[in-house]
């Protein structure tokens, strides 16, 4: 009964310190098309696509997609977004994974903007129709 007991006050602290990421309140979407698709050794590819980007205005995006474990059909990517809305100009850093599903790719990325917000993304990158289009949500 004692080893029972002890067994689940330790399972409840780990429950009880744990974290829950709360998405915001703001969530749009960002469409956008894709500028150019280009490798420099077949194992790199690097992606630009400009759109919109809801309060955030015109964004234009660059992407690195590498796979460096070498796991087939799924990797990680880097990159950078620059938006203008106006006079007001933001920047953002892009970091997440990536994962081929089907004829397209899906997308999953935590960003940390200028304006002091980090999101949460889920996106579709589908190279056929030249589309990277993304939900985005600032966490809370």
């Amino acid at each position: 009964m004692k080893y029972l007991l002890s067994t689940i006050i330790f399972f409840i602290s780990f429950i009880s310190f744990s974290q829950d990421i709360n998405f915001g309140d703001g969530e749009f979407e960002v469409k956008t098309n894709i500028d150019a698709v280009y490798t420099d050794d077949g194992d790199t590819y690097k992606i630009s696509s400009s759109g919109d980007a809801g309060d955030y205005g015109k964004v234009y995006l660059s992407y690195k997609f590498t796979s460096i474990l070498d796991t087939d059909g799924q990797g990680e990517f880097t990159g950078f977004a620059w938006a203008q809305q106006g006079e007001d100009t933001q920047q953002a850093t892009l970091q997440g994974v990536w994962k081929k599903q089907g004829n397209v790719f899906i997308l999953y990325s935590l960003d940390s903007v200028t304006d002091g917000n980090l999101m949460m993304v889920s996106g579709v990158l589908d190279m056929v129709n030249q589309t990277l289009n993304f939900k985005v949500s600032p966490i809370q």
